[in-house]
């Protein structure tokens, strides 16, 4: 199949193809004028870099933008190298978590021609106007932002995960997470938030992954978007949100027992029981209240508990984690996950 040329490619590695590249959508929704001569571009873990360096090429780019997560940071040294050597006057355009910190000590950095570090959704296209930016850029007004969710295709809401946004950042500052350099929450204009979920609604959407990093965090917003959603529920919708595990109060509470069973799922990062250890590493948490939560949650709601431990952090030996662990188990959720610390740029 033959395909337009695209001045401007977008692309990616997804974990799975039923992943879609959020921040693609973005960065397109965001081009403004020069959304006719851009062009997204997804490939997963199953491609191999040689075959979408030729996808990317056949297009005739200008421009390439990538996407760079731990997941995919591999892929995509590859990728770039392969593309340098194919096509060395091709301009190549980093941006992502990975390769938003110490990008002078990374290979693919110096491979690259540009690295936008932080939120790019309105730099990237400042970037393609004048091939030249202020180091680094603010985070944009999320008030700014043109929304991505008219972008996602019909298949993709048939068939791919659907991820929304109604904040960003973290308020909390732990030492293991990039989140903890975030300036603290933005929220996006509820209203206009609100109506870009009906049109998905609308459109047959029923699966949405909100990543949020700490949706419960302000009452009214969660509020809000919990009582949308009951109002308009329909059989078969699933909304994810990642929780607070200590703060569900009883405004929270009443709405979140009436969604039928099995239409939500919390994930719920406990990360440690050990008080010493939460404190060495930043995190505040309030453990007799999370327990009381999520026993809560568990005895009188219908909602999937997701929940995650670190194995790993400073300070906290085999036997803690292990004494955690059965604390956990205690509380009966539906899933534990344990998740290996590993080094953040």
């Amino acid at each position: 199949m033959s395909l337009t040329p695209a001045e401007i490619v977008l692309t990616t590695f997804n974990a799975r193809y039923i992943h879609c590249a959020f921040g693609l959508r973005y960065l397109y929704a965001n081009l403004g004028d020069l959304q006719p001569r851009a062009r997204i571009l997804e490939f997963d873990l199953q491609h191999r870099p040689l075959d979408a360096a030729e996808a990317i090429l056949a297009l005739q780019p200008k421009i390439v933008g990538i996407g760079v997560y731990i997941w995919n940071a591999d892929q995509c040294l590859q990728l770039v190298k392969l593309l340098k050597q194919l096509r060395p006057t091709l301009t190549i355009v980093l941006g992502g978590p990975e390769v938003s910190h110490e990008p002078d000590q990374q290979e693919i950095c110096r491979l690259a021609d540009h690295v936008l570090p932080g939120e790019a959704d309105l730099t990237f296209a400042a970037y393609c106007r004048n091939s030249s930016l202020p180091f680094p850029a603010a985070p944009p007004n999320l008030a700014d932002i043109t929304l991505p969710y008219d972008l996602y295709t019909d298949d993709d809401i048939a068939h791919r995960v659907v991820y929304v946004e109604a904040s960003r950042g973290c308020p909390f500052h732990c030492e293991f997470c990039l989140s903890s350099l975030d300036n603290g929450v933005r929220r996006f204009p509820l209203e206009r938030f609100l109506s870009a979920m009906q049109r998905l609604l609308d459109r047959g959407a029923l699966a949405f992954k909100f990543v949020d990093r700490t949706f419960n965090l302000d009452l009214p917003t969660a509020t809000a978007i919990l009582r949308f959603f009951l109002e308009r529920h329909r059989p078969g919708l699933f909304l994810h949100f990642e929780v607070i595990p200590d703060r569900f109060p009883e405004p929270l509470r009443s709405l979140v027992e009436q969604f039928p069973h099995g239409s939500l799922q919390f994930e719920i990062g406990i990360q440690t029981f050990n008080e010493e250890v939460a404190a060495r590493i930043g995190r505040q948490q309030d453990n007799a209240k999370a327990e009381e939560n999520l026993r809560w949650l568990r005895e009188h709601t219908g909602v999937h508990l997701h929940t995650d431990l670190i194995i790993g952090l400073p300070g906290e030996s085999l036997e803690s984690f292990a004494d955690g662990f059965d604390r956990l188990v205690a509380l009966r959720p539906h899933e534990i996950q344990v998740g290996i610390l590993k080094r953040l740029r």
